[in-house]
C-alpha cells in the first residue's frame, strides 16, 4: 500500500478519497437517486470520517469460462448472482476492525480451509488526511478510530457494497498471471487455491444464490445499511 498512501497523502488531504479496484463497483444507500457528493455531504454533517463497504463476490449461473466478457461490456451483465449468506465476522483485536470472510470464494475455493479464504471487509471511502495510512489493501486504516465503521451496542451505521466483478471467463488466466507474479500476500496462497480449483471449471452458483436487483435488496438481506441517513 505504500504507493497509494502516498498518492492519497500527496493528493487527498482534505478530501474525501474512494479508493477501489478496477473490478469494484461502490453501492451505497439511494445510489439510484443520489450523487456520491450527497453521501459524503451528509457524512460531513455527521462528523463521519470513513464509510465501510462489503465486497460482494459476484458470479455467473453456470460454469465461469461459459459466459465471454466483451471489453467494455458490464461485468454485472454477466456475473449477476451472490451469496445472500454465508458470512463470518470476527473482530479484529490489534486493529478494531471488522474481519469478514465467505461468500463463493470460502465454499468454492477455500471450503476445507475456511478461516484462511479471503477478507471482505474495506473501507473504502475516507476523508482523508496525511497522517492516515491504509493497512492490508483497504481493509483496514490508522488511526484506528477510522475502522470503527459498525455500531458494538447493536444499532446500523450506513455502509455500502462493492460489488466485485472477479468472476469473468478472464478469471483464470488473471489468476495464473497473479500466480506467476509472486506478489500477493502469504505467498499467494489464495491464488495457488484458486489455480488448484479453476481446473474443475467450477459452478459457483448454488440453489441459495440470489440475482442482484438493487441497493434496496441488499439491504434487505442484511448486507448493507442506509443506517440514519434518511
Amino acid at each position: 500500500m505504500g504507493v497509494t498512501n502516498w498518492l492519497q497523502s500527496k493528493y487527498a488531504h482534505g478530501h474525501w478519497s474512494l479508493v477501489i479496484d478496477v473490478d469494484e463497483f461502490l453501492i451505497y444507500p439511494f445510489c439510484d437517486t443520489r450523487p456520491i457528493r450527497a453521501l459524503t455531504d451528509w457524512l460531513d454533517a455527521s462528523s463521519i470520517k470513513s464509510f465501510s463497504a462489503m465486497l460482494l463476490d459476484m458470479y455467473p449461473k453456470g460454469p465461469i469460462d461459459a459466459f465471454p466478457y466483451r471489453e467494455g461490456q458490464d461485468p454485472i451483465e454477466i456475473a449477476n448472482w451472490f451469496d445472500s449468506g454465508n458470512y463470518a465476522i470476527n473482530k479484529n483485536k490489534k486493529f478494531g476492525n471488522l474481519w469478514i470472510q465467505g461468500g463463493p470464494r470460502a465454499r468454492a475455493f477455500f471450503h476445507d480451509n475456511p478461516e484462511r479464504a479471503p477478507a471482505l471487509n474495506k473501507i473504502p471511502l475516507v476523508k482523508w488526511d496525511r497522517d492516515y495510512a491504509y493497512v492490508s489493501s483497504t481493509h483496514m486504516v490508522l488511526p484506528r478510530g477510522l475502522n470503527q465503521v459498525y455500531d458494538e451496542w447493536g444499532g446500523e451505521k450506513a455502509s455500502g457494497i462493492l460489488l466485485h466483478a472477479k468472476f469473468l471467463d478472464t478469471f483464470g488466466v488473471k489468476a495464473a498471471e497473479e500466480l506467476d507474479r509472486k506478489q500477493h500476500y502469504a505467498a499467494s496462497h489464495e491464488y495457488k487455491a484458486y489455480h488448484r480449483h479453476l481446473k474443475d471449471n467450477p459452478d459457483l452458483w448454488c440453489k441459495w444464490s440470489e440475482k442482484y436487483i438493487n441497493w434496496r435488496q441488499l439491504e434487505i438481506l442484511g448486507l448493507m445499511s442506509k443506517g440514519n441517513w434518511a
